[in-house]
């Protein structure tokens, strides 16, 4: 039995009206899934501010309200603890509720703009490999061992997040990877959370819709190191500059990687080709079938973060030869047109400008490179002419289209990435709003040996529009094309 003393170790208290020995049946922040004996946390939102809704959740049988503010007129019999951020004591109120799961498994969260999810899905694949019970918590999918279960955020909330790591130890899990976004770590998501390790991959411009300004995207990454234990390590890339901000003032043993970079954690790469990789670590040559100097960072870092958590040398390497990555990252799609057709789910200028110098570092120059493009509705509208001129930069032809328009016009999204395409490139640019049909001229446009990227979405098999999500896959449809 769960009672509320026990679950508010550690919550910042201004005040307990009422009774600390009440029993506490579930934990909610959503009104709508309120039972009868739960206790209901009021948070202030972007657009919704549970304290609204307090009345409502009594009404389906909460007994106990967590809120900043205390509500006049309740009933009798209702507990309510005040206290100076919800948000915060949410995450903390999760954590003891489900027995402080992430304290019962090597739990790793990686933060960054562009390589998460492959870092992430890369580490869980090879502790997989090493003979481990493993959990994942990514874009792409949520895992338990072999259990795939739906997401649809990079970090799930604070309860989603501690039921799913409950789980994960019940299950016998020994470690877990985790994705871990800027919204999470500004959201509180990850209050409560015992972390072994934190990992910097990179930051490049996302999300300054939600975070207005560069340096307060920063400061958000940031804050994954700054709760960091002195138990816990922290591993940044050094060759991003930002690198080492992210371990000022960071309590957690501090570790580096990069190419370029004095680093704790070095390597070499010796062949980058469209069929792969070879990397040379610490003197040992390693064969990949991931393919850029961007996957060899994350191949690094899933190297580093395995050697961080005392795993020997040869089986890490041996395990990592023959993982495979992220779905929608880099994806070769197979056909029988013989025509390289690349999903890659880049969506900010960054991955964008990564992915298509990679591309263009490998090819011969002889064969002609058709991008596929479109940048997200109701997000950062700065990158989209940012966008549409890297792509114009790299390629031979352009294709701008549509992404997940959600609730804007798919016109007005293309007109702003119109802005950045150079007058010199206009003739090789195409204009066609449906996602399909651009596409399939894209197929229509290549021969043998020609190239095609399909940028934006990757592993979704959704398009938004409108508040609706409407099934569609580029993969699907390539393959339809080529085939």
């Amino acid at each position: 039995m769960q009672t509320l003393k026990d679950i508010l170790f550690g919550v910042s208290l201004q005040s307990i009206t009422g009774n600390r020995e009440e029993e506490v049946l579930g934990v909610a922040f959503d009104s709508r899934k309120v039972e009868p004996g739960f206790l209901f946390v009021a948070v202030k939102g972007l657009t919704v501010d549970g304290h609204d809704f307090i009345e409502s959740t009594i009404d389906k049988g909460a007994k106990i309200i967590v809120c900043e503010k205390t509500p006049k007129n309740l009933p009798k019999g209702i507990t309510v603890v005040q206290t100076d951020n919800s948000a915060k004591a949410l995450g903390i109120i999760a954590s003891n509720f489900y027995g402080r799961p992430s304290e019962n498994i090597k739990l790793v969260g990686i933060t960054g703009t562009n390589g998460k999810t492959t870092c992430a899905t890369l580490l869980f694949e090879l502790f997989q490999n090493l003979g481990y019970s493993v959990g994942l918590l990514s874009t792409v999918e949520n895992k338990i061992n072999h259990k795939v279960l739906d997401t649809s955020f990079t970090t799930p909330d604070a309860v989603q997040l501690n039921q799913l790591l409950a789980e994960m130890v019940k299950g016998g899990c020994t470690h877990c990877f985790m994705e871990v976004s800027s919204h999470a770590l500004v959201q509180n998501r990850v209050s409560g959370i015992h972390f072994t390790g934190g990992v910097f991959t990179n930051i490049s411009h996302d999300h300054l819709d939600y975070h207005k300004t560069f340096d307060e995207y920063i400061a958000a990454k940031k804050l994954l190191f700054d709760g960091l234990s002195s138990e816990s390590f922290a591993l940044v890339n050094v060759d991003d500059k930002r690198g080492m901000v992210m371990l000022q003032n960071t309590k957690a043993n501090k570790h580096r990687l990069g190419i370029r970079s004095m680093a704790d954690f070095k390597v070499r790469i010796i062949h980058n080709t469209l069929q792969g990789l070879e990397l040379n670590f610490d003197g040992v040559d390693v064969w990949f079938k991931l393919i850029g100097e961007f996957n060899a960072y994350n191949l690094l870092t899933a190297y580093a973060v395995a050697i961080l958590l005392e795993e020997e040398k040869e089986d890490v390497l041996s395990g990592l030869s023959t993982t495979s990555g992220a779905s929608g990252r880099f994806e070769r799609v197979e056909n029988t047109s013989n025509v390289m057709a690349i999903v890659d789910y880049a969506h900010t200028p960054d991955a964008l400008e990564n992915v298509l110098k990679t591309i263009d570092d490998l090819r011969t120059k002889n064969e002609m490179l058709v991008t596929v493009v479109g940048c997200g509705g109701d997000r950062d509208k700065t990158k989209r002419p940012k966008m549409a001129e890297i792509a114009a930069r790299f390629s031979d032809k352009i294709i701008l289209t549509s992404d997940n328009p959600r609730t804007e016009d798919p016109q007005q999204i293309l007109e702003d990435m119109k802005e950045g395409i150079p007058k010199s490139k206009e003739r090789n640019v195409m204009i066609i709003s449906d996602r399909k049909e651009a596409i399939r001229t894209a197929c229509n446009l290549v021969s043998d040996q020609d190239i095609i990227l399909v940028a934006g979405k990757g592993h979704e098999t959704y398009q938004e529009i409108n508040g609706v999500r409407n099934h569609f896959d580029d993969r699907e449809i390539l393959k339809e094309q080529l085939n």
